[in-house]
């Protein structure tokens, strides 16, 4: 477990920090080792800076995963940005009660109201992406650089661009059925330590054998099927 006093995970620089000890808003649930790099602003004001148009009076919340990668400049957009389409008027009368008579207690009819914006583990939101109110992405996702995210995204599934559209799958449906099964990033430090020579080499095969433990020898098993055979999409 991270100590809560831990900002930075690297003594080197300040522009990476461990976003759970950085939110203070109830209502933004930050997993554990998820981190966010800004080298524009000071990363310390994420919930300032990056979730926007998030407001007390619609409940609503953010949900990110452990063990994510939010690069600089990406966006939460939650409902109060949205213009109800169910008017024949996107002008928003009720936030301006006082001007036109109405009930203070009926601001919300002003927007549409989407829900809670929920992001998996393992997830790796690019540069300057945006997320809209209401959507849901999976586990191990990835979100293209200034992608425009309006629909829920499967997990191990990268997308991009405006609107966000799938470019391919990370790996193939097995490889995926077995890593949502393990779910390593709910394992134990030490467990997750012995383990990174087969996640990062992505051998699936040692990983499911082991259940997460390296073998007696300390080494990964040799003459393993290639890791790469298993992968659908690679981002050059």
């Amino acid at each position: 477990m991270i100590p809560q006093w831990k900002i930075y995970p690297r003594s080197q620089g300040h522009s990476t920090i461990y976003l759970q000890n950085a939110v203070t808003d109830p209502s933004i649930y930050v997993g554990e080792y998820t981190i966010y790099d800004d080298f524009v602003n000071d990363p310390r004001d994420f919930q300032r800076n990056n979730v926007l148009y998030h407001y007390p009076i619609n409940h609503e919340q953010l949900v990110i995963g452990k063990f994510c990668s939010i690069a600089c400049g990406a966006k939460f957009l939650f409902n109060s940005a949205n213009h109800s389409l169910r008017s024949l008027s996107t002008y928003p009368f009720p936030i301006f009660f006082e001007e036109w008579g109405l009930d203070a207690e009926e601001v919300g009819d002003a927007w549409d109201n989407r829900g809670d914006i929920v992001i998996g583990n393992d997830v790796w939101i690019g540069y300057e992406a945006l997320i809209l109110a209401g959507v849901t992405i999976g586990d191990g996702a990835v979100i293209g650089a200034r992608a425009l995210v309006t629909k829920d995204v499967p997990p191990y599934t990268i997308v991009g661009g405006v609107p966000a559209r799938p470019m391919g799958r990370r790996f193939s449906d097995e490889v995926i059925s077995r890593l949502l099964e393990l779910q390593w990033w709910n394992w134990s430090e030490e467990r997750i330590a012995d383990s990174l020579e087969a996640i990062q080499a992505g051998d699936i095969d040692w990983l499911s054998r082991q259940g997460g433990w390296p073998p007696e020898t300390g080494n990964r098993g040799k003459g393993e099927t290639n890791p790469q055979e298993n992968v659908l999409f690679q981002i050059e």
